[in-house]
């Protein structure tokens, strides 16, 4: 499932997947969260794959895939947070192919990552993904 996260900071919107995620998560809970952003065109949105998360249903990546080609032009950050080095080496392959800036946190840096997406981080600038 996946669960909205309280106490974001302002403009931004927070995710955490839990067991399995499905496809009925992205409709029923994802797609109503993002469509004001959307709207805006400033998607800054948290998802955080914590020790709870399992699993996607197939499904599930496909509505993903969807949401996030449907409004290219809507997402300007993406921070994941997870200790799953899968997860970051994904990104390090596929990441081009993600709008927006996005960028990889492990879980004890969960306030790093709400920082990062408002512009509030100090040690780094988003010129650093041309490695």
């Amino acid at each position: 499932m996946i669960r909205l996260i309280d106490n974001m900071p302002p403009g931004t919107l927070g995710l955490e997947a839990v067991g399995k995620v499905t496809a009925d998560d992205y409709r029923d809970v994802l797609r109503p969260a993002v469509q004001d952003a959307i709207e805006r065109k400033d998607l800054r949105l948290l998802y955080v794959l914590g020790k709870e998360f399992d699993t996607y249903e197939p499904g599930a990546a496909w509505a993903d895939t969807k949401l996030f080609a449907g409004h290219l032009g809507s997402w300007k950050r993406i921070a994941i947070v997870s200790d799953a080095d899968w997860i970051e080496h994904s990104l390090q392959t596929l990441g081009w192919m993600v709008p927006g800036d996005i960028k990889v946190f492990e879980t004890d840096e969960l306030h790093e990552a709400k920082m990062w997406l408002v512009g509030l981080d100090d040690d780094e600038d988003d010129e650093d993904d041309d490695d």
